[in-house]
């Protein structure tokens, strides 16, 4: 069950580290980073609500105490996570905001170790360097002397702290439901907290002027939203969230190659030394020692 919730997990950063496709589609039609986050939190809570429905409505029964841990998931995680994460692409540089989300890793471990007595063994502890020091290789820091302000700092580390923070909620939330109840009630939850910062009339507007928008959208919503959010769900069950959370940096490997390949991005040493650090992580936190016993 461990090795198919580590697949889960990866599969899930594979999905969500093909967003660019969408995302460059849909901006390029003229719609604002939030705009887009508002329109896939839409297209996927209305599917995957209604697949609920269809399935077992039954699901959608949860106890009134229990909602913060739907609003920490969809509002302080989804909606406040991408706030954070667009300002610094947009006020500082991608490469940036690549390495700094990725500070997720180190959040999670330190939250998992408190709140779940979640050991860190030697293991996490070289997977989540190799982890660091490949996104900073896959970013393209290195190619260059950048600067950021202070605000665009901190506004990077929020959203490594905030991406990680779907972890520690998300885990609360599975030991009382399951994958699909956490996940439908995380989308209703995110939409209704993104129709506060999405421009939901602008973006009305520009939809409507380009029906040909709603074939991205739907991409964005099923490929990039709805199945990797269930993926790693559903394999946050099985694995320890430290181990999660750098197995589904997987995520800017699959980006940066599809912007070599797809985009005629350049593609230097140090991306693919970075990339070649990022699978050694994901193998190092999935093998066993000699003697088979299983560190992680």
């Amino acid at each position: 069950m461990k090795t198919k919730a580590s697949i889960s997990v990866i599969l899930a950063g594979v999905l969500w580290g093909c967003i660019n496709l969408f995302v460059r589609r849909l901006s390029a039609a003229g719609l604002s980073s939030m705009q887009i986050a508002l329109a896939r939190l839409a297209v996927a809570a209305v599917l995957f609500c209604t697949f609920l429905l269809i399935r077992d409505r039954s699901r959608f029964r949860i106890a009134w105490r229990d909602l913060w841990m739907f609003f920490g998931t969809g509002v302080i995680s989804v909606v406040f996570f991408s706030c954070c994460y667009f300002y610094t692409m947009v006020h500082g540089q991608a490469s940036i905001a690549v390495v700094l989300l990725y500070t997720s890793p180190v959040f999670v471990m330190l939250f998992s170790a408190v709140l779940f007595k979640e050991s860190i063994t030697g293991r996490k502890l070289l997977a989540l360097c190799l982890t660091v020091a490949g996104c900073v290789c896959v970013s393209g820091l290195l190619s260059g002397s950048l600067s950021v302000t202070p605000l665009v700092f901190l506004s990077g580390i929020a959203s490594g702290l905030l991406y990680a923070l779907y972890t520690v909620f998300g885990r609360y939330a599975l030991n009382k439901y399951d994958t699909f109840t956490v996940t439908a009630y995380t989308f209703l939850f995110a939409f209704a907290g993104a129709l506060f910062v999405g421009d939901p009339g602008g973006l009305a507007v520009t939809i409507a002027a380009q029906p040909g928008l709603l074939l991205p959208l739907a991409g964005i919503a099923v490929v990039s939203t709805v199945l990797p959010y269930f993926l790693y769900t559903w394999g946050l069950q099985h694995i320890d969230s430290g181990k999660a959370a750098i197995l589904v940096a997987v995520e800017p490997v699959v980006g940066s190659l599809i912007g070599m390949t797809v985009f005629g991005e350049p593609h230097d040493l140090p991306k693919l030394i970075g990339i070649a650090l990022i699978i050694a992580a994901i193998i190092t936190l999935n093998s066993r020692s000699c003697s088979g016993q299983d560190f992680v």
